[in-house]
């Protein structure tokens, strides 16, 4: 049986040439970068080129590119960096129901150290309404956090809307690019954004690698302590080898920008087709015009998401569901309650299928095939 690898959206294999980039790395650039003699100096040039490379990817200058652990770290030293060095100025952040568990929860956090945050809602389409962002900002609002494209729906928010609406007032706007980078065109000061998160594995780099793009006039605390690393705002050595395989996908990621995205909406729409073929009873989570070209997630009525994953899994088929799924329970989806209320059966029967670079239209449609036999079987 040939398995068949849908997830991309929770992370994407290396690519070859990523790894071929980071060996030599690994085996000959072994210095410190704090330090000052020929190795320091060495793994210091390969971290430079590195970020000069993620700036420009986003229109940015190298001095504005901070290297993190990832997404998560990038998200929490957006959040909790922004609120500590800014609270003289107000404690109110504005974010969505619908983010990711790294934002939601460092907010939450924010909000048990006295912080006010008002969390925006979405609805059917799961796109929040920027004019509820306007009613909820105050002059007391000093951060705006929200994602670029929804990590289980795939659906694009209004980013640059949004940062023309803040253009004029003292919050600043980040977001979490995290499933958008590499698929968008993203001019961060054109589109008025102060900061930005960006993780490696999900571009096909190494894991335990990203980083957070802050405007040179963003006033950020450091919340970790030690060394003066990444000047000043995140201490510890950096990992040169890490950036040296960030960079390669990076590369790889700008030059086949457009034929991607062409790559997995054909996807989407093969995907599809066979379902309709099968006459597979589904809905589509969001609005099918509005999602990203690499996330499709699907209801199937009368099915089980844990059921369904499980026999996903045996037919060789590798999906995911927003559901946090335990033996004998199910944790309805938050993205999808936000989306269509609390005890939907949307919130409980759903799948989201990733695309990425290792599909082929042959294992996209044999995919689509082994999933409608699954949803008709378990439906019935």
């Amino acid at each position: 049986m040939d398995y068949i690898y849908l997830d991309h959206a929770a992370t994407a294999p290396m690519d070859k040439q990523v790894t071929d980039a980071m060996v030599p790395v690994m085996n000959e650039v072994f210095g410190n970068p704090s330090s000052v003699h020929g190795f320091g100096r060495k793994a210091r040039q390969q971290l430079d080129e590195a970020r000069r490379v993620m700036a420009r990817s986003i229109h940015a200058n190298e001095k504005e590119i901070i290297f993190t652990s990832g997404g998560t770290e990038a998200n929490n030293m957006a959040l909790i960096g922004t609120a500590l060095a800014n609270k003289d100025k107000g404690r109110h952040i504005i974010t969505t129901v619908q983010e990711h568990h790294a934002t939601l929860h460092t907010a939450m956090h924010l909000e048990s150290a006295g912080f006010h945050v008002t969390y925006l809602p979405v609805d059917e389409t799961g796109i929040i309404s920027v004019t509820d962002l306007q009613n909820a900002l105050t002059d007391e609002t000093i951060l705006v956090s929200i994602m670029y494209v929804n990590n289980e729906t795939g659906m694009i928010q209004p980013v640059e809307e949004i940062g023309n609406i803040l253009s004029d007032h003292q919050a600043y706007f980040h977001t979490d690019a995290v499933q958008a980078y590499g698929l968008f065109d993203i001019n961060v000061k054109e589109a008025g954004i102060d900061m930005l998160s960006v993780s490696s594995h999900k571009i096909s780099g190494p894991k335990g690698i990203g980083f957070l793009y802050t405007a040179d006039d963003v006033k950020l605390e450091a919340i970790q302590y030690g060394g003066e690393q990444e000047r000043k705002r995140r201490p510890g050595t950096e990992n040169v080898a890490g950036a040296a395989g960030f960079q390669k996908a990076v590369q790889l990621t700008i030059e086949s920008k457009q034929n991607r995205n062409e790559r997995y909406a054909r996807y989407k729409k093969m995907f599809l087709n066979e379902l309709d073929k099968a006459g597979v009873r589904y809905d589509i989570n969001g609005v099918f015009e509005n999602g990203a070209a690499s996330i499709l997630n699907i209801s199937f009525p009368g099915t089980n998401v844990e059921s369904m994953l499980t026999n996903l899994d045996l037919s060789g088929v590798s999906a995911s569901s927003g559901s946090a799924c335990t033996a004998g329970s199910v944790e309805p989806s938050h993205v999808l309650t936000a989306m269509y209320g609390e005890g939907n059966e949307r919130t409980t029967n759903s799948v989201r299928f990733s695309f990425g670079i290792h599909n082929t239209d042959e294992n996209v449609r044999e995919a689509g095939k082994r999933v409608a036999g699954i949803a008709k079987r378990l439906a019935a």
